[in-house]
Order: C-alpha cells, then structure tokens, then sequence
C-alpha cells in the first residue's frame, strides 16, 4: 500500500534480533511506538499480510499515525536461534524486552503499545507482567487466552520431536491458521504462505501448558490495560464467552479490560476478511491507551 517498509537489527547478550518497521514520514510524538511480537511458525512479516484489500495490520496502523516495529522472535527470520534447552518463552521475553527498549530508544519513542498473536502474546504478557525495561502505555494480545482446545491441534503439534525445528507444510498449516471458507480469501492465504517459517518444536511444547502453568501467576502482574481478541473458529484455543471472561478476569490489576470474540475469523485473526475489523479496534484501544498513560 506506498507504505516503506525497513528492516531493523538489535544485539541482545550477544545475540541478534531483527524486525520490520514502518512509519509515517513525520509521526505524532504523542502516539506510541506499536512493537509486534508474532506467534509460532511466523516471522515478523505475519503483521504484513493483508487480509483484504483494505490491507495488513502494518498497512493500517501507519495510515492512522503509528510506528510499528514487528520482530522476528529468536530462532526466526534473521534473528539468532537459541538452543533447544535454552529456547524458553522467559528467555524470549528477556531479549525482546531488551530489544523493544532498544528500538523505542532508536526511534524516540517515550512509550510502547505492545501488541502480540498466539504465542507472541503469551510472551508479550510476560514481559507486560515483569516490569519492561520501557515505557509501556497498553497491550493487545490475540489468538490467545485462557483455555486451549482439550485434544486439539494445540496437543498434536506438541507431540513432535523436542529438540527439532520443522517447516509444516504450509496446507497444514493453513487448516489450523484460517476459519471456513468464506472467512478468507485466496489472495490472503498466498501472502500468509511469505510469512510463515519453520518453527523449533520446544515452542509447541511449551504453549499448550502456559496457560495452566503460567497465565494465573502472570496476570495479576499486569499493571497495563489489555486489550484481547479469540477467533470464534479458533482450532487451538476455546473461545466460549465464558472462556474469554475468565481470561479477563484474571488481569485483576489492568486498569481496564477489553476482551472479545473476533467474528468470522481463525486462529490467525489478522489474516482474515475481517481482520480488518480487529485491526480497528486494536489502534482505538491504543488511542485510549496512550490517553491514561498521560494522565497516569
């Protein structure tokens, strides 16, 4: 969409980490800085893929203002792969802390809204919950919540080899990523095939039982408000109304919560017909963000 597109590289205890960014020529110093985490078996350009004509996440949130900076997490795109013992979604959010720090710095941006999918936004709320080495304004996590799909797609890619990083094919991955047909349409399906990319299984393992293990003991930490949005034909997480409740329920110290189902979409909402819509709504919550961190 005439938007340039730009790519980034931060050095983190020795290690790289690289990213996508695109901006206004001349940005609103009142808007924050959008850093972009994507979920497994995507690198940085998942926020790049229009859904519909009316273009991707990226395309949108530059129009209405926005700087976004969307990372390739360790292990994908050009950003250093970690070993398998060592590949934890704390390490994870440890360097893109430090990371999303370093680009806010770059870029002269005094506050971030955090935006992470699937497991980008497990990690995006574990950094959320350990007090960020930056400003941070807002947070809106998608393709995840509080309950995974018992015996789903989730528990079968869990079941590969621990220490191996395949490359799924990418028909496979298109039943779990996309809803039924009519949610999406072929030219999306095409350009989500550029973002995907082979995924170290040790990420798999771990995202079925975060939200056991983990969420009930992060959530309380964040102090941020949060936005959050489940695909209602979502094949990896359950996003019953009563199951998208409990998710915000749980953020007991968020200064206010927006939780919801993303209408006519699949798991990776932003590649969707509608995902225009999510898109939408996400940079209102970041607009109203961006207002209570002035006046916090």
């Amino acid at each position: 969409m005439g938007v340039r597109r730009d790519i980034m590289q931060f050095s983190v205890d020795g290690l790289t980490i690289t990213a996508l960014t695109a901006g206004p020529a001349d940005p609103d110093p009142r808007r924050p800085l959008i850093a972009a985490l994507p979920g497994g078996t995507y690198n940085g350009r998942y926020f790049d893929v229009p859904g519909s004509a009316r273009g991707s996440f990226l395309d949108t949130a530059v129009a209405a203002g926005y700087r976004v900076v969307s990372f390739d997490r360790p292990g994908y795109g050009a950003s250093t792969a970690l070993d398998p013992a060592g590949n934890t979604f704390d390490r994870h959010a440890e360097l893109l802390d430090a990371a999303i720090a370093q680009a806010a710095d770059r870029l002269g941006a005094g506050r971030v809204f955090l935006v992470g999918h699937s497991i980008g936004g497990m990690i995006a709320v574990m950094i959320a919950a350990a007090q960020p080495s930056f400003r941070l304004a807002g947070l809106s996590v998608t393709g995840m919540g509080a309950v995974i799909n018992a015996n789903g797609a989730a528990d079968a890619l869990a079941q590969l080899p621990a220490d191996a990083t395949v490359d799924l094919p990418y028909e496979e991955r298109d039943k779990v990523m996309f809803g039924p047909e009519g949610t999406y349409g072929a030219d999306a399906v095409a350009a989500a095939h550029g973002s995907y990319a082979p995924v170290p299984v040790r990420e798999l393992i771990q995202a079925p039982r975060w939200p056991v293990e983990r969420l009930p003991g992060l959530a309380p930490h964040v102090r941020v408000p949060v936005h959050n949005a489940l695909a209602e034909h979502d094949l990896l997480w359950d996003s019953a109304p009563e199951h998208v409740a409990r998710f915000a329920a749980m953020l007991t110290a968020a200064p206010f919560v927006e939780a919801s189902v993303a209408r006519g979409t699949g798991h990776s909402i932003d590649h969707h017909t509608l995902g225009h819509a999510l898109h939408l709504r996400q940079l209102a919550f970041a607009e109203e963000c961006a207002l209570w961190d002035e006046r916090r």
